[in-house]
């Protein structure tokens, strides 16, 4: 009753106004083609962004590709502004040129950090460069190669591959989302941690950590896409509905976490002269031992390496099922390869990483980034940036627009990433133009070790299966919360290939 009373008490004060101030304006109903959102005084736009919550990724991006400079500028209630932009130059600036000015900012960071804490992702300053330096240790070659040849292709053998086979062998309906979380967070587990929470046994064991993670997910993107953020201030304020589940959610995800830690810490504390190869070890090591800290730690590489790499790929696999040419040159790519060792093999694979990309253009797994200026500013295209605004680009957007990938964008073709003379060459995009994987400074440091492992998974389960949609007449919804998902899960049936 008490949620009721709160919203009945902001509806009763301030939406009289609203429909005075829209009574004469039957069109701001109506209009569907309008491309940018009409706003109003007080209110701003937000009926229109209450009509497209469930589709706001989609909406945004026919909004700012209708746009000629790529950007425009969301009003919200209260007078509060939020600049979106698919302009590449506008990214560079944002990201490279001018990053010193676009920080993630106090806002974002109050809004996160009962989820995120201090960590790299919610960190701004000194504390994000340390952070930043302490973690690329993880990712030189030597790194690299052992989490390939080692971990990565120990879940593919032992786990991933038996699985798949007991499930052609059955004809078992599998949700491949779910199976391919399962094996990302046994991976970044393994190689970040050193645990192996042994989420993909044959027996798929109840994840109970991954339903507390994604509902965590769920409830602290509503809090930050929130139009009207005073609300959830006080409801958190009075542990009240959503905000006192998502504290329920957090404080179990937190407790997984330190769980980890202090198991690390026995393990240090009897084995001194214990490798310390993974990130969390070498945290620990680094003299920082505070457990609130070390759990953010924990918290934001799991969603690096959970959630990201998963998305990408069950988008991968259902987009080769739509385009057989392309997985007959993938399978073609892969026998070309199949006597190279496991590392090489791997980073030899040019149209698999050609067609990793293409996925990625179209279905990116964080579709929107967001910063805050520290001071006014102008950017490229003349958009004004006032002090404290929030501004997003928006990686999803960025892959349809027509001037950059031509007329052909919507197209899944996995050659416009490529040349060929005697054998394919892979010719990239620059990072503003394809921010998939963020830019300047801030560039994602795992950017390498997500394409071996997604190129792993990938030439290991298409060497042996065809991974075929349950339904295959319909697109997939793309749904994201801070990372995408595809609604409902990707429920196929496993095909074992006869030459396999």
């Amino acid at each position: 009753m008490a949620v009721l009373d709160l919203h009945f008490l902001i509806f009763s004060t301030f939406f009289p106004l609203i429909f005075i101030i829209l009574a004469s304006t039957k069109s701001y109903f109506s209009s569907t083609s309008q491309k940018i959102p009409t706003s109003y005084p007080i209110v701003g736009s937000i009926f229109i962004i209450w009509k497209n919550k469930e589709r706001r990724v989609q909406w945004i991006s026919d909004i700012l590709t209708s746009c000629p400079n790529l950007t425009f500028t969301l009003h919200r209630p209260m007078g509060y502004r939020q600049i979106f932009t698919a302009n590449a130059a506008n990214v560079e600036h944002m990201l490279k040129s001018h990053f010193h000015n676009y920080h993630k900012g106090h806002v974002f960071r109050l809004t996160l950090r009962d989820f995120l804490g201090d960590s790299i992702f919610n960190a701004d300053g000194n504390n994000w460069k340390f952070l930043r330096q302490v973690s690329s240790h993880q990712f030189n070659t030597r790194s690299l190669r052992k989490f390939v040849e080692t971990v990565v292709d120990s879940e593919l053998s032992c786990r991933l591959i038996p699985i798949l086979k007991n499930a052609a062998d059955k004809a078992i309906v599998l949700d491949f989302q779910d199976i391919l979380q399962r094996f990302a967070f046994d991976n970044i587990c393994k190689i970040a941690f050193g645990y192996d929470p042994a989420y993909l046994l044959p027996s798929l064991p109840e994840a109970k950590f991954a339903f507390v993670f994604d509902n965590s997910l769920r409830l602290i993107s509503e809090r930050f896409n929130s139009n009207i953020p005073f609300v959830w201030k006080i409801k958190r304020a009075l542990s009240i509905g959503n905000e006192k589940q998502l504290q329920i959610y957090i404080g179990q995800v937190r407790e997984f976490a330190r769980e980890i830690i202090r198991e690390k810490k026995q393990e240090l504390k009897e084995k001194a002269s214990l490798e310390t190869e993974d990130l969390l070890s070498r945290f620990l090591s680094s003299g920082h031992s505070d457990e609130d800290f070390v759990t953010d730690i924990v918290i934001s590489f799991i969603l690096a390496g959970r959630d990201t790499t998963s998305a990408a790929l069950t988008w991968f696999f259902w987009l080769i099922f739509r385009h057989p040419d392309v997985e007959k040159e993938i399978l073609k790519e892969i026998k070309e390869n199949s006597e190279e060792p496991i590392y090489d093999e791997v980073k030899n694979m040019v149209y698999i990483h050609a067609t990793l990309c293409e996925t990625m253009r179209l279905y990116p797994p964080v579709p929107v980034s967001t910063k805050s200026a520290v001071e006014d500013d102008v950017l490229p295209d003349g958009t004004v940036v006032k002090k404290g605004t929030r501004i997003s680009y928006h990686p999803y957007a960025m892959g349809r627009v027509e001037k950059v990938w031509g007329p052909d964008w919507a197209e899944f073709r996995p050659g416009r990433w490529l040349e060929r003379a005697e054998k394919w060459s892979f010719v990239g995009r620059d990072s503003f133009t394809y921010p998939v994987f963020q830019a300047g400074p801030r560039i994602c440091l795992g950017k390498e070790m997500a394409f071996l492992q997604m190129k792993r998974v990938a030439a290991g389960v298409l060497r042996r299966f065809r991974v075929v949609p349950v339904v295959k007449d319909m697109d997939p919804v793309y749904v994201s919360d801070f990372t995408s998902k595809m609604k409902g899960g990707f429920l196929v049936k496993i095909e074992e290939r006869a030459e396999s």
